[in-house]
């Protein structure tokens, strides 16, 4: 990296030294033992969606584990993270659950639910949203994130900078592209800056297994985290 790069991103790199540094070696006990709100006035305030949960268990992996458990596992870290840096969150959900208010059909429950979630984006003020989700493909050997967002400019350019630090830290052969997010209910319908990342494929045994292990995903928080965090700053 040429030099004059360096001092441009050393902010950023640095920020994620301590994340795993901090954070990393706790393991399987990040998620109850990090949780500590640091003091620090935000304009904005992160909206955490694990996505599925509960009647819709999303994907499931080449092992078994339905998505939506591992969305929220990601999620329960990812809240951990914004915390060390001092952003206020709200979760979507913190358990195995729906949030549908109405419908008599699992159809109309889940039309509820990410109405419910669309309600939670737009009603809370200076909301920036992180959806969490996974991919699947009938083909094993697809692997590698890719962060999907809103329709604004400032989803654009957010995503764009996410899918570039996670190739460059995490997959570095990677030829995956951020992209808009269109067709995707909750995305087109949110009123504020969003993101939604597909962390990686379950269908591929070793990212599966990756996807599943504590350390890789508070890595991985840290890099949406301090993403996240860095281009809300500058």
């Amino acid at each position: 990296m040429k030099r004059e790069n360096w001092i441009i991103f050393a902010p950023f790199y640095l920020l994620v030294i301590i994340i795993f540094l901090g954070i990393a070696h706790v393991g399987s006990e990040t998620v109850t033992t990090v949780n500590q709100r640091q003091p620090v006035e935000r304009q904005h305030r992160i909206i955490i969606d694990a996505g599925h949960g509960g009647i819709d268990g999303g994907a499931t992996s080449c092992t078994g584990v339905l998505e939506s458990h591992i969305n929220l596992e990601i999620a329960l870290r990812l809240e951990n993270v914004f915390h060390l840096l001092g952003y206020d969150t709200v979760m979507i959900r913190r358990t195995d659950e729906s949030i549908y208010t109405q419908g008599n059909t699992i159809a109309s429950q889940k039309v509820s639910d990410l109405k419910e979630r669309v309600r939670i984006v737009n009603e809370t003020p200076g909301a920036i949203l992180v959806s969490i989700h996974q991919n699947t493909y009938s083909d094993s050997r697809y692997r590698g994130a890719q962060v999907f967002y809103a329709n604004d400019e400032q989803s654009k350019a957010m995503g764009q900078s996410l899918q570039s630090n996670l190739i460059q830290i995490l997959k570095p052969d990677s030829r995956r592209k951020s992209k808009s997010a269109k067709g995707v209910y909750l995305m087109e319908h949110i009123q504020n800056p969003g993101i939604l990342i597909e962390c990686g494929f379950l269908t591929n045994p070793e990212e599966e297994a990756l996807l599943r292990d504590s350390v890789y995903q508070t890595k991985l928080c840290g890099v949406i985290a301090a993403t996240v965090s860095e281009f809300l700053s500058t």
